[in-house]
């Protein structure tokens, strides 16, 4: 039996989980007034001001599809035309929601901890919901859930939407191609599902040229299982989380290997940054 152990070296999907909004007036926006300037010629009346007032964008439509690249996924603004959802795309928006600005009976910033917490519980349940499976399928798979808020300039017009959009990483800054709406409804509920858009590596987890991909990618080994782990918010440490995981990993790689005494595994532990952010798993790899 060969063993491989290698520490957690998960990068962009991180990345993609925190997208914040931009600043918002602790006041609160309100409707810009344009007033035309009184003019006092030397012969005739003024004329008399008028006031235009400019109405709030729409929001977002929900079910859109639009194509990004990773940097804009990562921006907390985006204004991106939708694309047809039958061409090729690699972002849908699964959500619109409306942004709940008061806290305790006041108006907050759109980056106050309220809003965010808002964003960060809506948008996670959306995802889930809509590709469907168990935890451990969604914890295995490729997709990652990215949020948006107006722009400065639209809360400066009354705008409070907020949009949810589904994403799936290829690879490191690398977004994939989404399959059309009614295909991404319960996509993790099918094997090939799962298949496609899983987690695999073009490597041994570890090794020098170890890269993280979406298993639709060439690759050599691929993440069988999630391994929970126990504890509270402070990091247990890493000769505890990778003792506490190489046991059950072990037996997850012995059933799925064709010898069950010569077969190869990795056990990939959590780091502290990411226990930290709410990672209470680690990754459990085999050979593909």
């Amino acid at each position: 039996m060969t063993v491989q152990r290698a520490a957690c070296l998960l990068s962009a999907s991180i990345l993609l989980g925190g997208c914040t909004a931009p600043d918002d007036p602790a006041a609160g926006p309100s409707p810009s007034e344009a007033a035309s300037p009184s003019i006092s010629p030397t012969t005739g009346p003024s004329p008399s001001p008028s006031t235009k007032t400019e109405a709030a964008p729409d929001p977002p439509p929900d079910g859109a599809c639009y194509r990004l690249s990773f940097a804009q996924a990562t921006e907390p603004t985006n204004r991106s035309r939708p694309v047809p959802c039958g061409r090729r795309h690699d972002a849908q928006t699964i959500f619109v929601g409306r942004l709940d600005t008061r806290a305790a009976g006041r108006r907050v910033a759109f980056d106050s901890r309220h809003v965010q917490r808002q964003l960060a519980r809506v948008c996670p349940r959306r995802l889930a919901a809509r590709l469907g499976g168990t935890a451990q399928a969604r914890e295995l798979s490729r997709f990652e859930v990215v949020w948006f808020s107006p722009t400065v300039a639209e809360t400066q017009l009354g705008a409070r939407w907020f949009r949810c959009d589904a994403v799936a990483l290829a690879a490191a800054e690398t977004l994939a191609v989404l399959p059309p709406p009614n295909r991404l409804r319960g996509i993790l509920e099918t094997e090939s599902g799962r298949s496609a858009y899983g987690l695999c590596g073009t490597a041994a987890p570890g090794a020098g040229d170890f890269e993280r991909v979406i298993c639709s990618r060439s690759h050599s080994w691929r993440a069988l299982a999630t391994i929970p782990m126990r504890g509270g918010r402070k990091y247990p440490g890493v000769r505890s989380v990778r003792r506490a995981g190489d046991m059950p990993c072990t037996d997850r790689a012995r059933e799925h290997a064709d010898d069950p005494l010569t077969f190869e595994y990795g056990w990939e532990w959590p780091t502290r940054e990411q226990w930290r952010v709410g990672q209470r798993f680690g990754y459990c790899w085999v050979p593909d």
